[in-house]
């Protein structure tokens, strides 16, 4: 599973690029083999003034052979943020996957 980081109007850092993939391996790891790719943005919606719920995470999951799955959430503290959405993530695609194995019984 390849994961690719994109900033928008954040710093990329080692500390919120690990815990970017320490999430999502955590959450995808036994799904990882059926996800090719998970694309993740990172942007500050007020380009770094202060606000509440500015930190944005959209994370998009590339299932093999599937249409991608796409979550958000948007909170003040973007670790808590990068947090919450690859919780979100883990579950659509648990859930997509799911659905299919049902589907296919």
């Amino acid at each position: 599973m390849q994961i690719q980081i994109n900033y928008g109007d954040i710093d990329g850092s080692d500390a919120i690029q690990t815990r970017v993939h320490n999430q999502l391996n955590r959450e995808l790891q036994y799904l990882a083999d059926r996800v090719t790719r998970v694309e993740v943005h990172l942007r500050d919606d007020n380009a770094g003034k202060a606000g509440s719920n500015d930190k944005r995470a959209v994370m998009e999951a590339r299932p093999a052979g599937a249409k991608p799955i796409t979550v958000n959430h948007a909170g003040e503290d973007i670790y808590k943020v990068i947090d919450e959405t690859a919780g979100k993530l883990g579950r659509a695609v648990k859930k997509h996957f799911d659905k299919a194995a049902h589907e296919a019984r």
